[in-house]
């Protein structure tokens, strides 16, 4: 997700001031995401050069507030209406860090996937109570997809090393 969109996504609800908007964001994803408040200022600077957002004055207490633009609308109406590509995606490092390790020469694979599988076991859990504590559907959502691709990541890792002991067996 590209914070630019984010922040429009919020500004759809009306005009928010910078802080606000950082806040709004951390809370809606859970806090998967943290936010650096110079990043959203960047990125609101440039939307409002794009002519997606738009200085709406300020609040009571003298913060800026921006307002999405109708260009803005239709770049998030466009936004939530096309498919994430995988190749949009980061490349997935553990992914080359198990090939490099099935590849390289002397390298203990059952103990790289081990290490992986601990890490990702202490992170599920740390979802699973993250998910209890969770106060609002969007932080649910965010946490449940998480906690998905942490089981997922389980499964291909208990894969990854049937495959290299078959592997390990039928050379030796």
């Amino acid at each position: 997700m590209s914070i630019r969109h984010g922040l429009l996504a919020l500004l759809s609800g009306g005009p928010r001031y910078g802080y606000q908007l950082r806040v709004e964001f951390e809370a809606s994803t859970g806090a998967t995401w943290p936010l650096n408040i110079g990043q959203v200022y960047t990125t609101l600077s440039r939307l409002e050069r794009d002519g997606l957002v738009t200085p709406a004055g300020e609040d009571d207490q003298g913060r800026a507030l921006y307002a999405i633009t109708e260009a803005g609308r239709a770049a998030l109406e466009r936004w939530f209406a096309t498919p994430v590509a995988q190749s949009d995606r980061p490349r997935d490092e553990l992914a080359i860090k198990i090939a490099m390790a099935v590849a390289g020469a002397d390298v203990d694979v059952g103990a790289v996937i081990h290490t992986q599988r601990m890490a990702t076991m202490r992170a599920l859990q740390a979802l699973t109570r993250a998910k209890r504590a969770a106060d609002g559907v969007a932080q649910r959502l965010v946490l449940d997809g998480l906690i998905f691709k942490a089981e997922a990541e389980q499964r291909w890792l208990d894969h990854c090393e049937a495959v290299s002991k078959a592997s390990k067996e039928k050379n030796a």
